[in-house]
């Protein structure tokens, strides 16, 4: 189907036809807007990602927004929102005034439990909110740092309720193979933050541990390619993962545990000299590694 779709990223948004090439990342934003003359708007907590001289600068959108974004927010069939959680849930509900009716709300946040409830428990009966997560990010931001092709290869993941129509499952399944998502898949809500906390929080969480380790101010000058690679997301956000953390508390906490006790296994094994152990746990590990490249 065509339309208007209002994709407001961290904390931007932008207006184009579906069938237009679009990208949910906030870091390509601007690079998108250029490539495609595509305007943007701002939120209050925004302001500032794109110069406010920028001739595809529409304003802010919102309550303490200008008419020319809200105009355009009015008219969107699908909405796509790249927010903190916190700010995400608070921002629908104080500007839900601004969608037409039969709108469609999407987004990229990172955690699920914290919000989907929440914002279907009040969002106007003539709006309908799915939720959707791109398994695509870097570990750096802002629009000089946009990339064009990081969703190619990567997954991206529908999280329905019950409370959620097939019609508006279909579409966010067919925006992520739009935007050339490799593997779309559904997901309910507890699955996908379960299965988040041990895919990307914890991944996060043994980077940072991993560079807190060692005050060494030298180790720069004599690491290799697998240190770096190993720690590249150590690299963060510390405003948003905090809350990504916390939002996603209980789960992220089963993850670091079961984490724990496989490293404490191999610690064992070391400290015991068992190296038949050690060689089962690399076999077991490498069996696993080899089927995310056959996918890749």
């Amino acid at each position: 189907a065509r339309g208007k779709c209002m994709i407001m990223g961290l904390q931007n948004c932008e207006n184009v036809e579906i069938t237009a090439i679009c990208d949910l990342d906030e870091d390509v934003l601007k690079e998108i807007s250029e490539k495609y003359n595509i305007p943007i708007g701002e939120t209050q907590a925004g302001k500032g990602q794109i110069p406010y001289a920028h001739p595809l600068n529409m304003g802010g959108c919102g309550v303490t927004g200008g008419p020319a974004a809200n105009a355009v927010s009015k008219k969107a069939d699908l909405v796509i929102f790249a927010l903190y959680p916190h700010i995400f849930v608070d921002w629908v509900k104080e500007n839900q005034q601004y969608f037409k009716s039969g709108a469609v709300l999407t987004d990229v946040t990172g955690v699920k439990g914290c919000i989907v409830e929440e914002i279907q428990g009040f969002l106007r009966d003539d709006v309908e909110y799915i939720a959707a997560h791109p398994m695509a990010g870097k570990e750096v931001s802002g629009v000089e740092n946009s990339d064009d092709g990081i969703f190619k290869g990567a997954n991206y993941i529908v999280v329905p309720t019950e409370k959620n129509s097939k019609e508006a499952i279909e579409l966010c399944a067919n925006l992520g193979e739009l935007l050339g998502f490799r593997k779309v898949s559904i997901l309910g809500v507890k699955e996908h933050d379960e299965m988040i906390a041990f895919l990307s929080q914890l991944t996060h969480c043994v980077a940072i541990s991993l560079m807190c380790a060692n005050d060494n101010p030298n180790l720069c000058e004599y690491t290799g390619d697998s240190f770096r690679d190993l720690t590249r997301i150590a690299n963060i956000n510390d405003e948003m993962w905090s809350e990504l953390f916390l939002s996603n508390k209980e789960s992220l906490l089963r993850q670091m545990d079961a984490y724990r006790e496989a490293f404490d296994k191999l610690y064992n094994y070391i400290n015991n000299d068992d190296r038949d152990g050690m060689r089962n746990m690399m076999r077991l590990s490498t069996a696993r590694r080899r089927e995310f490249n056959k996918k890749a």
